[in-house]
């Protein structure tokens, strides 16, 4: 599940751009690109549900990526645990078959199916062959709308979420991060995360019939989007996820909150944790940016400037010709849904950690003063047009590439705006973009691990 922790863990990707059951058919499945692909996009509302079909040239394969607001932010104050533990009863089991009877259907035939759940959005991914369309379908809707949640199984869950949460407190990331949200997003904001020790709490407390009447209330086919990209006859699709969701009811629209609004947290924050062989530190701000806000993209080159990969400027000085770390980088986060944050994130070893800091604030401030060059700026757009391009040619990439277009409010021709609207940048405007929105002597800081003389939490 993509509870607490593997949302968290997204803010340490460096952008560059389940049951038991065999190797699933041909994950690397390819699906030519078009110069034009919104035209190929079928989309039709089925049932109440936004159905998205894409037909490629791959051979046999569907890939589906679904989404429903039904995440970590519907929580109630009562029990922020709820929605996490939701969706981890999604695939143990239904009203019509259990859990060993329904991963054996899909081991039959090589296919899977998994549910994630994030901050916003319960996700649903799958895959299969052409031939068992009805049957993952049918298993998808099966388990959406009518899990079993078993008793013994809800036990279960709140023991996995516990034990998964208490690992991960030891992850100077995991704690860097988690502070991070906190120091960044208001009360009330969906990127704001309860912190580890109130959501194990939650989960201890938490009781089977408030997950029954939190699945009753949220899962259903309002705001759900169901992607398929493959081998797949669109009209046939149509008709099945007619067939299986029919009658289905509910739902919720996606929560829209006020931009965020700077905290009162402590602008320097330390997390402790004794015994560490390394720190992890985060600088960062909100952006009061939604990525289909017009200085979004902009700002997201810039930043990939200063820090995307071993072409950032991040890695290029102070890791590859000062050595103060193994990792850096510099991303805009969250802002799929609402407005996002943008950070650096760097691990440093304890001895090195004032040095490290000494340097990316350098780096961060000769990138905010003097702005990126024409030169940077024509290398980083051919490097983020072809990642873009790359990534649509698998039946996984494209499915993920159209969820991510209505979660982020635009249309499915973004998919062709896309490599034009990089084009079309200049260096005066990602610079002037990027004082615009950032302001480097108010960021916070966040730095977790084995910190000498630390405050006091």
């Amino acid at each position: 599940m993509k509870n607490l922790s593997s949302s968290l863990a997204l803010l340490f990707t460096v952008p560059a751009l389940a049951l038991a059951q065999p190797t699933p058919p041909a994950p690397s499945a390819t699906a030519t690109p078009d110069t034009h692909l919104a035209a190929r996009v079928v989309r039709a509302n089925i049932a109440g549900i936004d159905l998205i079909a894409y037909p490629t040239g791959v051979k046999d394969v569907v890939t589906f990526r679904g989404s429903l607001p039904a995440g970590d932010a519907f929580a109630s104050e009562d029990n922020v645990a709820i929605p996490t533990l939701v969706g981890m009863m999604l695939d143990k089991g239904t009203t019509k078959a259990n859990k060993f009877e329904i991963a054996e259907k899909l081991e039959s035939v090589g296919a899977t199916i998994s549910f994630d759940v994030g901050t916003q959005m319960t996700e649903v991914n799958a895959k299969c062959l052409k031939k068992d369309v009805p049957l993952v379908v049918g298993l998808i809707a099966e388990q959406l709308r009518s899990p079993a949640f078993s008793a013994e199984e809800f036990e279960k869950a709140k023991k996995q979420f516990i034990g998964s949460l208490q690992r991960q407190l030891e992850s100077t990331d995991f704690r860097a991060a988690d502070a991070f949200t906190r120091a960044v997003y208001p009360v009330g904001h969906p990127n704001r995360q309860p912190p580890p020790e109130e959501l194990i709490k939650a989960a201890e407390t938490a009781k089977l019939e408030d997950a029954k009447a939190f699945h009753a209330k949220y899962y259903g086919p309002a705001h759900f989007t169901l992607v398929a990209v493959g081998d797949l006859d669109a009209p046939q699709l149509q008709a099945e996820v007619g067939r299986v969701f029919a009658g289905w009811a509910g739902g919720v629209d996606p929560i829209q909150p006020a931009k965020a609004t700077r905290t009162d947290a402590p602008q320097d924050q330390t997390v402790n944790m004794p015994d560490k062989t390394s720190v992890t530190v985060l600088i960062g701000q909100a952006t009061g940016l939604r990525y289909r806000d017009t200085d979004a993209l902009a700002l997201r080159v810039g930043t990939a400037i200063l820090g995307s990969g071993f072409t950032g400027r991040l890695m290029a000085n102070v890791r590859d010709r000062e050595g103060l770390t193994y990792g850096i980088g510099s991303t805009v986060a969250k802002d799929t849904f609402v407005d996002g944050d943008w950070h650096i994130s760097a691990t440093f070893g304890p001895a090195l950690l004032e040095k490290g800091l000494t340097s990316t604030r350098r780096e961060l401030k000769t990138w905010y003063e003097k702005g990126v060059t024409e030169d940077e700026l024509e290398r980083r757009k051919g490097d983020l047009v072809g990642s873009f391009k790359v990534g649509l040619a698998t039946t996984d990439g494209m499915a993920g590439a159209l969820l991510n277009a209505v979660h982020r409010g635009v249309d499915v021709t973004w998919l062709d705006e896309y490599p034009k609207r990089v084009e079309a940048l200049t260096a005066p405007q990602v610079n002037s973009t990027i004082k615009k929105y950032l302001k480097p002597e108010s960021m916070y800081l966040v730095k977790a691990g084995t910190v000498s003389a630390a405050p006091a939490k």
